[in-house]
């Protein structure tokens, strides 16, 4: 790393928050999925949106990569390093900036977490919509970045659509300013194209999210079952009743047993459990639980539980929550994936996973957002067995191939990042990918901003889309003899 850079940096975020040695810059060398490692060249903590500024304006002018992180529970390498870059750590902004109850608004930085978003509105009753299991720790930042989802996500969707504004700084260090307090302002969607970006188009460093009152009624259901494929019927069939309940769990054997022994939620045995949560008025959810209850028990539920208190309904989600630091108590390591499957493929799809863990004789469990068909299968693996790790990833590559085989997605919500870019053209033409890059290019022509990440190979800007793809001097001058 150049000694003037390093030099200019610490000019504007402190000594103090400056990581140079070896040790501590590698301590930032992986995410969540720690398959996947590169330590940063330096790492900086800017304490405020001008001084993120500064530091993106450096590193542009020198020509630097950079790289935004969060609390870097990302699974998908989204965050991982640049080893001869810039890793711009977003802990230290994480203060709430405005709580507007009246017009249902919280505006934060971005290293603030989940949870405490719906902590400070939880007095007035009010919540945030998204919550991902790792709302805890996971900073809101990172979910922005990522798109992130949650269990809630199968009725009131995922991040996107619980921004209205962000302030973010662009790879050449400009400030910005998209969109703001309207729910639809007019002009191109810029919002929608940086929220899931994963963090390539510019550093976000304020947010404006849209806070929902607390429903009048929620009612929460266990169901346990002999099999994955009898839960996965039963999830089918609450669909198929028209019911959109605000969130239909799944959690296997392995999981169930992991969660109960780190928590201890008091789940019954089983080869498969589903939570199902309604919410709304209270004349409505108590008619559709009836529903729901129905569908379980036709599906051969051995056992329905009902949360009778907010404790009980507390305790479920917890050991739903749980469960994937909780395979810690299971697998030295584990390989997390991130596909999606139409609904109605889900006992076919679980099968293929059981069949693919059988043939590499690797144990995989699975805990998911069954409703929407976002599967989280964890491969576990030992990392000390030499060999493992690549066959655990090479397992965690095919299930996705068997999500694009039944017309599903390679991710619901943990994003592409670097661990997913190759898969990228299993379900993208060339020209669909040089498209996508061409936005990529008007945010960022020098590809400075998250380097390598989500395309599969370099996409040099300027290029022409499509077959004939060139170099940028030369698209240059095929444009201006047209």
């Amino acid at each position: 790393m150049d000694t003037s850079l390093i030099s200019a940096l610490t000019e504007i975020v402190g000594a103090d928050h400056v990581v140079t040695n070896d040790a501590e810059r590698a301590t930032y060398d992986t995410d969540g999925l720690a398959k996947l490692r590169s330590t940063p060249g330096l790492v900086v903590l800017p304490g405020t949106a001008a001084e993120v500024q500064q530091v993106v304006r450096s590193c542009h002018d020198a020509g630097v990569p950079f790289v935004a992180r969060g609390q870097g529970t990302g699974l998908s390498g989204g965050a991982l390093p640049h080893p001869d870059g810039v890793l711009i750590v977003m802990t230290r902004l994480n203060r709430i900036l405005d709580l507007d109850i009246a017009n249902r608004r919280i505006t934060v930085e971005p290293g603030i977490t989940n949870l405490e978003v719906t902590n400070a509105a939880a007095p007035h009753g009010y919540y945030y919509a998204p919550d991902p299991s790792s709302q805890v720790i996971c900073s809101i930042g990172g979910n922005v970045a990522e798109n992130s989802g949650g269990a809630h996500c199968l009725k009131y969707g995922f991040t996107v659509h619980h921004v209205v504004g962000v302030e973010a700084v662009l790879p050449d260090g400009e400030m910005v300013r998209i969109g703001g307090p309207a729910l639809d302002p007019p002009g191109l969607d810029l919002l929608g194209v940086l929220v899931g970006s994963e963090g390539t188009l510019a550093v976000v460093t304020k947010v404006t999210l849209r806070l929902l009152r607390k429903p009048a009624s929620v009612k929460t259901l266990l169901a346990a079952f002999d099999s994955t494929e009898a839960a996965g019927n039963a999830v089918s069939g609450i669909i198929a009743e028209g019911i959109i309940p605000a969130a239909v769990e799944m959690m296997d054997r392995m999981t169930i047993e992991a969660s109960e022994a780190a928590v201890h939620p008091n789940f019954p045995q089983a080869e498969a459990l589903l939570i199902v949560e309604l919410d709304g008025a209270e004349a409505e959810v108590t008619e559709l639980f009836d529903g729901v209850t129905r569908v379980c028990q036709e599906a051969h539920a051995k056992e329905i539980r009902i949360a009778e208190s907010e404790e009980q309904r507390a305790r479920f989600w917890l050991g739903r929550k749980a469960a994937f630091a909780a395979m810690g108590r299971v697998s030295p390591s584990y390989y997390v994936q991130d596909g999606v499957i139409p609904r109605t493929r889900l006992p076919e799809v679980l099968r293929r996973i059981r069949e693919l863990g059988d043939e590499a004789g690797l144990r995989i469990g699975n805990v998911f957002h069954a409703g929407d068909g976002n599967l989280h299968p964890l491969v576990c693996y030992d990392d000390r067995v030499d060999g493992q790790a690549d066959l655990a990833e090479r397992v965690a590559n095919d299930i996705l191939t068997i999500c694009l085989d039944v017309g599903g997605s390679i991710t619901g919500e943990h994003g592409v990042g670097a661990d997913k870019a190759k898969h990228m053209p299993k379900m993208f033409t060339d020209v669909d990918l040089d498209t996508m890059q061409l936005v990529r290019c008007a945010f960022d022509p020098n590809h400075l901003c998250n380097p390598d990440k989500i395309f599969p190979t370099p996409r040099l800007c300027g290029e022409v889309p499509g077959p004939y793809r060139q170099h940028p001097a030369e698209a240059a001058g095929l444009a201006a003899r047209l």
